[in-house]
């Protein structure tokens, strides 16, 4: 029986050396990367491009890293969609990169209880960051009635349906809601137009780029301040043209 023993006193020797197997770890998905596989890219894209900037007010930064841009860009843009650049939509309009989002929203300096407009709805992506701010009433106007109704749907459908949106010459503003404690135009006249001037609230803010088309244009902020305009230069900038009664052609003055 003496070597049988032995033969077993090796074996549980061999056993008890022998390197343990375990299983191979399953990884895992977060439920938010389930349900938005672009989160992360999202949100390095506000850390570098917009933080890094100096955008900071906390609201504008939350909206940020919340709105999916990727779902308001075209399907051949997708992979662009979270770098920091605009892209085209179609019918000659774009989506103005992140930053400019971010910091024009910024420059708004939105209160709780607050109405504003936008002059531009184009695929809806600024309409969507003023409505995730969650505590202002967002108005949104929209030229080309394709784009509008493209927008339209895109709102409703990601849970933005109180956005009011209609179709026509944002040049003209939307005088039936009017008057708007902040206007934003995503789009750049001439000149500054008269009607929306008349359409802000005694220390109402308005946020437009104002040039020539083809070039670089200044970003302004006017407020109005017992019925004058204070105006502040901010930045050079670069948006297409204001299309409809605000498009000048070359040299010549807004076509009726």
């Amino acid at each position: 029986m003496r070597p049988y023993f032995l033969l077993l006193v090796f074996l549980l020797v061999l056993a008890s050396c022998a390197p343990s197997v375990l299983p191979t770890p399953v990884p895992t998905v977060s439920p938010t990367a389930q349900e938005d596989p672009y989160t992360e890219r999202r949100l390095r894209m506000v850390e570098d491009t917009i933080v890094g900037r100096g955008v900071s007010d906390p609201d504008v930064l939350r909206a940020m890293r919340s709105v999916p841009r990727h779902l308001f860009v075209p399907a051949d843009y997708l992979g662009l969609a979270y770098d920091d650049r605009p892209l085209p939509i179609g019918y000659g309009q774009t989506i103005s990169q992140p930053y400019i989002v971010a910091w024009m929203t910024e420059l708004l300096q939105l209160k709780p209880g607050e109405k504003v407009l936008e002059i531009g709805t184009g695929s809806g992506y600024q309409a969507a960051v003023l409505a995730e701010l969650g505590y202002v009433e967002v108005y949104s106007i929209e030229i080309i009635p394709e784009l509008a109704g493209q927008a339209a749907e895109r709102l409703s459908r990601l849970g933005y349906g109180r956005v009011h949106l209609t179709q026509g010459d944002g040049y003209f503003g939307w005088p039936e809601h009017a008057p708007y404690d902040a206007i934003i135009v995503t789009a750049a006249p001439d000149h500054l137009p008269p009607p929306l001037v008349e359409q802000l609230k005694e220390r109402g803010r308005l946020v437009i780029p104002i040039g020539p088309r083809g070039g670089w244009q200044t970003l302004w902020r006017f407020t109005k301040q017992a019925g004058e305009v204070h105006a502040e230069a901010l930045d050079y900038v670069s948006f297409v043209p204001l299309t409809g009664y605000g498009e000048s052609p070359p040299g010549g003055n807004p076509r009726p």
